[in-house]
C-alpha cells in the first residue's frame, strides 16, 4: 500500500472546489489534463454521487464519487481498477483558509494490485506529493 498526503490553498472558494472536482462534463476533460477521452465514462450520477470510469493510456480506474459540500469532503473510491485494487481512494477535505481562500487536504491511498500498480506505487512515496500536488494546482488555476 501507498499513501500520499499533501495540503494546498488557494484563492477559490470552498463552493468552486467542489464543484470542480464533481464536474463530470466536457470541462473535466480540460482541466484534468491526465485524463484522456478515451478513457472517460459516466457511469451514473445523482444528488451527491457519480460512478464514473477515468485515466489514459497508463491506468484507469472507475470510482464512486460522493461529496457533501457542507462537511467540505469529496470521497473516490476505487470500484474497479487495471492497477489499483480494493481499498484504494483519494479524498478530499476542504475549509476556508484564515488569509482568504480555501485549504484543501488531500490524502490518496494506493492499494497495487498488478505489477504496473506496484511500479507506480512504488514511486508515490518519492514523487507522489509533490506531481499530484502540482497537478492540483494546475486543475485548480484552470477554474479559476
Amino acid at each position: 500500500m501507498a499513501e500520499v498526503h499533501f495540503v494546498l490553498t488557494t484563492d477559490l472558494p470552498g463552493s468552486a472546489v467542489m464543484r470542480t472536482l464533481t464536474d463530470f462534463g466536457d470541462r473535466r476533460l480540460e482541466r484534468f489534463g491526465n485524463i484522456d477521452r478515451a478513457h472517460f465514462q459516466v457511469h451514473g450520477q445523482g444528488p451527491g454521487w457519480a460512478d464514473v470510469t477515468e485515466g489514459n493510456a497508463l491506468a484507469w480506474e472507475r470510482s464512486r464519487y460522493d461529496w457533501d459540500e457542507v462537511a467540505g469532503l469529496v470521497t473516490v473510491k476505487t470500484l474497479e481498477s487495471d492497477s489499483w485494487g480494493a481499498g484504494s481512494r483519494w479524498e478530499y477535505r476542504w475549509h476556508p483558509h484564515a488569509g482568504g481562500g480555501t485549504e484543501i487536504e488531500v490524502t490518496v491511498v494506493r492499494n497495487p494490485k498488478t505489477l504496473r500498480g506496484r511500479l507506480i506505487a512504488l514511486g508515490l512515496p518519492l514523487l507522489g506529493r509533490r506531481v499530484l500536488k502540482r497537478d492540483l494546482e494546475k486543475v485548480l488555476r484552470r477554474t479559476g
